[in-house]
């Protein structure tokens, strides 16, 4: 019987999702058991803190106890652990690039994030220069990736395609009235192959179970 390490996950977390994602790419989904955690908010979540004191999702426990966060650590770690394309290339400069492209979408989902969670404090509390800043960084990005969208169809998929992918399907999840397919065609094109693969229609964003 196939032993299996823990993930603490959330059906709402991208962060989680990215890691979901890979370990379908990666053909690992029966070493891996998940976890219900909730960990935003304001109440710390003890248990989770004992085995990741930032108490944060995704966590992976692995099966001598060791605890590995966050989801860019996670990711390189199971790509050791499959015999198949790695999500994390050996060779330069492919490597560069891909965790160039990585550092983009996670600083996507990052500003997002903020962005969300601004939007959840009380109106007179809101920040509003704050909002336009994350904002216009996220419209930034966009732009950026329109101009790489080629490059992106044209090379094989990596942890960076992976993080760009999430973070743009983050946008549709909660941030649809931003529209960042308009004036986009080749990175909505790119983007439309992108959720067409089997392990990200497996794990689609959901706002709970």
């Amino acid at each position: 019987m196939t032993q299996t390490m823990t993930l603490h996950w959330s059906p709402r977390s991208p962060y989680v999702r990215k890691v979901m994602i890979a370990v379908a790419e990666m053909g690992l989904q029966d070493r891996i058991r998940t976890v219900r955690t909730v960990a935003g908010g304001t109440t710390p979540h003890r248990e989770l803190m004992k085995v990741n004191p930032v108490g944060k999702i995704p966590t992976l426990e692995l099966l001598d106890g060791t605890a590995i966060y966050d989801s860019p650590v996670i990711i390189e770690y199971l790509d050791t652990l499959h015999d198949g394309p790695k999500l994390y290339p050996a060779a330069w400069p492919e490597r560069l690039t891909a965790l160039r492209r990585h550092a983009l979408g996670q600083g996507m989902l990052d500003n997002a994030l903020l962005l969300l969670a601004e939007g959840f404090r009380p109106p007179e509390r809101q920040s509003e220069p704050h909002k336009a800043l994350w904002r216009a960084k996220l419209v930034a990005c966009v732009e950026a990736l329109e101009g790489e969208a080629d490059a992106l169809a044209s090379s094989g998929f990596s942890a960076g395609h992976l993080a760009i992918g999430v973070a743009l399907g983050y946008l549709d999840f909660r941030f649809a009235s931003l529209s960042w397919r308009d004036g986009h065609p080749r990175l909505a094109a790119w983007h439309e192959t992108f959720d067409a693969r089997p392990s990200v229609q497996a794990n689609m964003p959901v706002d709970d179970l």
